[in-house]
C-alpha cells in the first residue's frame, strides 16, 4: 500500500494527516489522488473552522513525492502530464479552501512536501524541521504556479537560493527567509499550533474567508483580479448575523459566538 491520507475532526479543528511513515510520509500516487476529497470534506463541514496539515510520526512532515513510483508513473511526456494533472488537483484543492489552513511542520519538508506546506496560510515549524526543493538534483522542471507562490512568500532572491542550491535549510534559516511564521521546540509544536488554530477558530468565519479571498487576488495580475468577488465577500461580512453578533458582544463586553452566517 502506498500510504494514506487521514482526515480527523476535533471540535473546530480539522486535520489532514500525511500517513506514510515507512517512507518518511512521501506522497504516493494514491495519496495525491485522495487529497482533493479530504479537502472537500473539511471544507464542506461547517463545524470545522481551521484545517491543519501534518505528517504522521516523528520524522517528517512530508519528505517529498514518492520517487520510487517515478519510473512507473512519471517517465515520458504523457505520464509526466498525467502526474502533473494529479498533483495540480491536490494543490488546488488545498489552496482553494476558504478556511484558514495551517501547516504543522516537523522533520523533513522537502520537494512536494514543501509545495504542500506552501498551500497553507500559516506555517509553524519545530526546531528539527528541514526544508528543501531538490528539483535541480533530479532534473525536474518546476512550473510557473509553484514558483510564483514561493516568490510571493520569500521574494525572488530567496526563491532562487532554494531552487538553485537544492540544499536543506534549517528552521532558523527558513524563519529568516519568511518561509515559516514561527519556530518552536519539537515537544511544544503541536500545542503551539493548536493554540493558534483555536484563536483563529473563534473569529468570524466570513471575515476569515474574505481575507483569504482578497489576499489570493493579490497573487493575480492586477488586470485579472476579480474585484467583484472580493467586494461581494466583504459585503457578505457586513450583511451577516455574525457582524451583528460581533458588535453586540463588543458592546456587552463578552466573547462573540460566531456561526458563520
Amino acid at each position: 500500500m502506498g500510504g494514506r491520507i487521514e482526515v480527523r475532526r476535533e471540535g473546530a479543528l480539522g486535520w489532514i494527516v500525511f500517513d506514510h511513515p515507512e517512507r518518511r510520509n512521501a506522497i504516493s500516487e494514491q495519496m495525491w489522488g485522495a487529497l482533493p476529497q479530504a479537502a472537500a470534506e473539511l471544507g464542506a463541514d461547517p463545524a470545522v473552522r481551521v484545517v491543519v496539515l501534518r505528517g504522521a510520526g516523528e520524522l517528517a512532515f512530508v519528505s517529498g513525492a514518492d520517487i520510487s513510483e517515478f519510473e512507473r508513473i512519471r517517465t515520458g511526456g504523457a505520464a509526466a502530464r498525467g502526474y502533473e494533472t494529479l498533483t495540480d488537483a491536490a494543490f488546488s484543492a488545498l489552496f482553494s479552501l476558504s478556511k484558514p489552513v495551517i501547516a504543522m511542520v516537523h522533520g523533513f519538508c522537502v520537494g512536494g512536501g514543501l509545495a504542500l506546506a506552501l498551500t497553507a496560510d500559516l506555517r509553524f515549524a519545530s526546531e528539527d524541521a528541514r526544508f528543501a526543493i531538490p528539483a535541480a538534483r533530479l532534473g525536474l522542471g518546476y512550473g510557473e504556479a509553484g514558483i510564483r507562490i514561493l516568490v510571493d512568500l520569500v521574494g525572488p532572491s530567496c526563491a532562487k537560493e532554494i531552487l538553485f542550491t537544492a540544499r536543506l535549510l534549517d528552521a532558523p534559516h527558513a524563519l529568516r527567509m519568511g518561509l515559516v511564521n514561527g519556530v518552536f521546540p519539537k515537544a511544544s509544536l503541536e500545542q503551539e499550533v493548536r493554540s493558534s488554530a483555536q484563536v483563529i477558530a473563534e473569529n468570524a468565519p466570513l471575515t476569515l474567508a474574505a481575507v483569504k479571498r482578497v489576499v489570493a487576488e493579490f497573487a493575480r495580475d492586477e488586470a485579472s483580479r476579480d474585484r467583484v468577488a472580493t467586494a461581494a465577500a466583504v459585503r457578505a461580512c457586513f450583511e451577516s448575523e455574525d457582524y451583528r453578533e460581533g458588535v453586540r458582544a463588543f458592546l456587552e463586553k463578552r466573547r462573540p459566538r460566531f456561526q458563520g452566517r
